[in-house]
C-alpha cells in the first residue's frame, strides 16, 4: 500500500510541474495571442483561455519536470511563450502597416485615429477587425493548439533558445511582416498614383481649375470602393500566410 501511494504521490507531482510548466508557456503567448489576447480582453478571461489550452495541450507532452527547476522552468517556458506569440502578433502588425499606408494613400488617414485602443486609421482597424474575425471562424483556437503541441519539437521544455537563432528568426518575420504589408496595401499605392497622375495632368491643362477640391472626394470615394471590392482577397491572403506560419513557425522565409 505505502508503495502504491509512493507512486501515485510521485505520478500527480510529476504530473502537478508538467502542466505548470505548460501553463507558463501558453499563459505568455495568450497574452500577446491575436484575438484572445487584446487589450478589451479582460485577464480572467484571458486566464480561462491560457488553463483551457493548458488541457488540450498537456496530454500531447511528455518531458520530465522537477521542482528544483522552478525558476528556470519558468524563464525558459515563458521566453518560448512569448517568441511563438510575438510571432503570431507580427501578422496583426502587417493589418495594421498596410491599413495606414492605404489611409495615407487615399486621403482617410485621420478618420477614428484615437477611438481604439491602439490608435489606427479607421482602414486599418477595419482590416485588422476583419482580420480577426475571420482566423476566428477559421478555427484560430484549434491552429493555435497544434502550434503549441508541436513548439516542443521546436522550443525542447527547458532548453532555452539560441540567441543567434532568436535573432535570425525574429529579423526574417518582423521582414516577412512588412513585406506582407506593403503587398496588402500595394492596390492603394497604385490608386494613389494613378490619381496623383492624372491630377497633374489635367492641373496643366487646365490651371485655373482647382483640381485639388475636385479630387479630393474622388480620391477618398475611390479608396473606400477599392477597400470594398478587395478586402476579401487581402483578408484571404493574409489568412493563408497566417496559417502557413502556424503550420510551421521556424520554417525560414523566402
Amino acid at each position: 500500500m505505502n508503495d502504491l501511494l509512493n507512486f501515485l504521490t510521485l505520478q500527480v507531482n510529476a504530473m502537478f510541474w508538467l502542466n505548470f510548466a505548460v501553463f507558463v508557456r501558453v499563459s505568455a503567448m495568450v497574452s500577446i495571442l491575436p484575438a484572445f489576447g487584446e487589450q478589451t480582453v479582460p485577464a480572467r478571461v484571458k486566464l480561462g483561455i491560457a488553463m483551457s489550452f493548458t488541457i488540450m495541450v498537456s496530454p500531447a507532452v511528455a518531458s520530465p519536470i522537477f521542482s528544483d527547476h522552478l525558476f528556470w522552468i519558468i524563464f525558459v517556458e515563458a521566453i518560448a511563450g512569448l517568441i511563438l506569440g510575438i510571432g503570431v502578433r507580427l501578422f496583426i502588425l502587417a493589418l495594421q502597416t498596410a491599413g495606414s499606408i492605404a489611409a495615407q494613400s487615399t486621403s482617410l488617414s485621420q478618420i477614428l485615429g484615437g477611438s481604439v485602443a491602439e490608435p489606427v486609421p479607421a482602414i486599418a482597424h477595419i482590416l485588422v477587425m476583419g482580420g480577426l474575425a475571420l482566423a476566428t471562424m477559421a478555427g484560430l483556437h484549434l491552429r493555435v493548439i497544434e502550434m503549441l503541441i508541436h513548439s516542443y519539437q521546436m522550443l525542447p521544455m527547458g532548453a532555452l533558445a539560441s540567441g543567434t537563432d532568436v535573432s535570425d528568426w525574429g529579423v526574417d518575420q518582423i521582414r516577412r511582416a512588412f513585406s506582407l504589408a506593403f503587398t496588402l496595401a500595394a492596390p492603394f499605392v497604385i490608386l494613389s498614383v494613378l490619381y496623383n497622375v492624372a491630377l497633374g495632368v489635367i492641373n496643366k491643362a487646365m490651371p485655373q481649375l482647382m483640381v485639388a477640391f475636385v479630387g479630393a472626394p474622388l480620391i477618398t470615394a475611390g479608396g473606400l470602393l477599392l477597400l470594398v471590392l478587395s478586402a476579401p482577397i487581402l483578408l484571404s491572403t493574409w489568412l493563408e500566410m497566417l496559417n502557413s506560419f502556424i503550420a510551421n513557425p521556424m520554417a525560414p522565409v523566402p
